[in-house]
């Protein structure tokens, strides 16, 4: 019952619309003259990275030159793929399908991070791959369960592999990607880096039917759960070999953040009350001992004492995670908070000091972080609050304002003088850019609500998806909860068992389904048209649920299944 109330709001989050007259428009905020200005911002960040840049992994936008930094593996490439569907671009997504995997080439002598190269490369491709026939590529038979960008997906993420080989199951931080792990690399690695790979590495194990990428997922997550203090906090860094922490500040912001947010994830994508347990408990201990007037600070993991009375801009996803529990009170409570340090320096520093009211000594920059977009653009799904809207109109304008240069934007130096760094990080596009056009479009196909969906034929049965509910990994690369049903081999009886279900309602002379969708307007049609276009090319089905109480085709799939499809996770059996 815990669980049901928590996630009871998560079921309409994405079914929102906004109606006419609301908040916004009474403001006189123009949204979709703000959101043509993000799109003009991506192009113009993304044009320059490709005549300047590219195949490095980033622009450095005030020389006009690239460099490599997490990899070589024109990170801003796969970074940015997904965003390009949602702002409609099927022709360039395309392109880059096709420029990737003629060029990327994982079997190089690099040490890569483990936990970058998972959520940017491995996230990445994954979500291309999952979009890729609503961008109207032609799929290869079999698809989702197979195709080009999962097979490079999973290729990145068994080159990760060796760094989960560990007595505690923990991984290391760094590992070669051509000999693993090298024979010096530090034992200490950051919980996050631990604890973010569940969304990842389960849906590659769906895909894929390989349970290695799944397994260590969960064993690192378990891990770090075993290891928490006895006042149910978790330490910063910890090392690997002994399970000893190494760091034992315990927050909510750099170091530890996408563990927790992947705990939820995690559990709504799997439909897994474990792992939601898990967090609900954490979350006790966190607002028991770091929760200072809608403000979360640093605290000696054991202890419960103050470490760092600071707020990290890395801290601004936690309203967003709060509203998927349904926290929303609190979470605008806490966004709040972070906004008007927005409003202070244009941006969010990276350490702002909550006594004095000001930033830290050398962390005064903001790097173009997207985390408070990603809380307002949850929140505004939530609740229709045009403060929420008003978020996006300051970042639009500072953003432009401070940081955009003739090759791109550049990461702020210092908010405080608004020197510039010559650097352009590949979240940019992949999360600023998507979050703050995601908040302004909310007829986007991400934004689904469940009355549109495919159907598709694969070796396993019939299967939905685009349905909505997309679950994003921490680099705002949109998963489809459905797919993960797609590719299960099932036992012999649960054939049988749908193979009557197929036999009943083939005797079913009135069932029928309707097509239904929403409008779609500029670029959003070439979306509509080139999906069309891949359906009549792979011969599929498609169909479209306009009653949330019609029956769905989908006899593969288990009841549990089919209500995820529509978002609805941890139902009572009614």
């Amino acid at each position: 019952a815990a669980m049901q109330r928590f996630l009871g709001p998560l079921l309409c989050l994405w079914a929102l619309r906004l109606p006419a007259g609301s908040g916004a428009a009474a403001r006189g905020l123009d949204v979709a003259s703000y959101r043509e200005r993000v799109r003009a911002m991506f192009y113009h960040a993304y044009e320059h990275y490709l005549e300047s840049a590219f195949p490095y992994d980033e622009l450095r936008p005030l020389t006009c030159d690239g460099q490599d930094t997490w990899g070589s593996f024109s990170l801003t490439l796969i970074d940015a793929l997904d965003t390009l569907l949602i702002l409609g671009n099927v022709s360039e997504f395309q392109r880059v399908v096709n420029v990737l995997q003629e060029g990327v080439d994982f079997d190089i002598d690099v040490n890569a991070s483990v936990f970058e190269t998972n959520i940017r490369v491995v996230g990445g491709l994954l979500s291309a791959h999952l979009l890729s026939r609503k961008a109207g590529v032609e799929v290869e038979a079999g698809w989702p369960c197979s195709g080009p960008l999962l097979r490079m997906a999973e290729e990145a993420a068994r080159k990760l592999l060796p760094a989960f080989q560990t007595p505690t199951g923990m991984p290391y931080g760094t590992v070669n990607l051509l000999h693993g792990v090298n024979p010096g690399e530090t034992p200490v690695t950051c919980t996050a880096g631990i604890g973010t790979f569940i969304v990842e590495f389960a849906t590659l194990s769906h895909l894929t039917g390989d349970p290695v990428f799944e397994d260590v997922a969960r064993k690192a997550l378990k891990a770090l759960w075993k290891n928490r203090s006895d006042i149910g906090l978790v330490g910063n860094h910890i090392d690997v070999i002994t399970a000893k922490w190494v760091a034992q500040d315990a927050g909510i912001g750099a170091g530890v953040d996408s563990y927790f947010e992947y705990l939820v994830k995690g559990a709504i994508l799997l439909q897994d009350k474990e792992l939601m347990s898990m967090f609900l408990e954490y979350n006790k201990a966190i607002k028991n001992y770091t929760k200072f007037d809608d403000w979360y600070l640093w605290v000696q993991m054991y202890k419960g004492t103050v470490s760092m009375p600071v707020f990290q801009s890395l801290e601004a996803y936690w309203p967003g995670l709060q509203s998927l529990i349904g926290d929303v009170d609190n979470a605008m409570r806490t966004f709040l908070n972070y906004y008007t340090v927005w409003k202070q320096f244009g941006g969010l520093p990276e350490f702002y000091n909550i006594p004095q009211g000001y930033t830290v000594d050398k962390r005064e920059g903001y790097p173009l972080r997207p985390e408070l977009i990603e809380s307002a653009m949850y929140l505004y799904r939530a609740t229709r609050d045009p403060t929420l809207l008003e978020l996006g109109r300051d970042a639009v304008e500072s953003i432009e304002k401070i940081s955009k240069v003739d090759c791109g934007f550049a990461t702020i130096k210092d908010l405080r003088d608004h020197r510039l760094d010559n650097r352009m990080e590949s979240f940019f596009l992949a999360e600023t850019i998507k979050y703050l056009y995601l908040l302004f479009d909310p007829d986007n196909f991400i934004h689904n609500d469940g009355s549109d969906f495919d159907v598709v034929v694969t070796p396993y049965g019939e299967c939905v998806l685009s349905a909505g509910g997309y679950i994003f990994n921490t680099e705002a690369h949109p998963i489809d909860p459905a797919a993960l049903h797609c590719c299960r081999k099932r036992r012999e009886e649960q054939w049988e068992v749908e193979d009557l279900m197929r036999e009943f309602y083939s005797r079913k002379k009135t069932r029928k389904f309707t097509l239904k969708r929403a409008p779609d307007r500029g670029e959003g049609e070439n979306v509509k048209d080139a999906e069309d276009a891949s359906s009549e090319k792979a011969g599929e089905k498609r169909n479209s649920k306009k009653s949330s109480h019609s029956l769905l085709s989908c006899p593969s799939q288990s009841f549990n299944s089919k209500l995820a499809v529509l978002g609805q996770v941890f139902l009572d059996n009614t």
